[in-house]
């Protein structure tokens, strides 16, 4: 998940308090405009923006009279971790490793087909992922062994 967009979203309050409403049920347009007494129209583009995002999730569910009313609900877990010192500002998003891959599965066993495509990027994914981490590891054991020949406590490779 893009880090910038759901810091962009975070910093809107009104999204926020759309967030912290959906911790407790999934809800429709009018109940969420009703709540924060806020214009249904703009809860309609706040929540198209963190639908797009893949924070949220909406689905259509039948009621006794009318047309189905389509519910707002919070899609997955996100974490974000941000550091700020004296030397150093990082910032990262946080996440269930295998979500994706779950929601994928849960898709497959309700028998759609349609997974392949998905699988493919997913697997696409974990690789570049493990590439990544496989660089970052043998970075640290370089610098490591730069902080010990520099201590004097390993001898130098001729």
């Amino acid at each position: 998940m893009d880090l910038e967009a759901i810091l962009d979203v975070m910093g809107c309050k009104t999204r926020r308090d759309i967030l912290i409403l959906l911790t407790g049920e999934p809800r429709f347009v009018s109940e969420i405009s009703k709540e924060l007494e806020i214009g249904q129209k703009a809860i309609i583009e706040h929540l198209k923006a963190m639908e797009e995002l893949g924070l949220l999730k909406s689905s259509f569910q039948k009621i006794e009279r009318g047309r189905p009313r389509k519910y707002y609900d919070i899609s997955q877990k996100v974490e974000i971790q941000i550091c700020i010192d004296r030397d150093t500002i990082k910032m990262d998003v946080k996440g269930d490793d295998f979500s994706k891959l779950q929601e994928i599965e849960a898709r497959f066993s309700l028998g759609h087909e349609d997974v392949i495509e998905d699988l493919e990027e997913l697997i696409d994914r974990y690789d570049k992922a493990k590439k990544y981490a496989e660089i970052l590891l043998m970075e640290a054991k370089r610098r490591k062994n730069i902080i010990k020949l520099l201590e004097g406590n390993i001898e130098r490779p001729y």
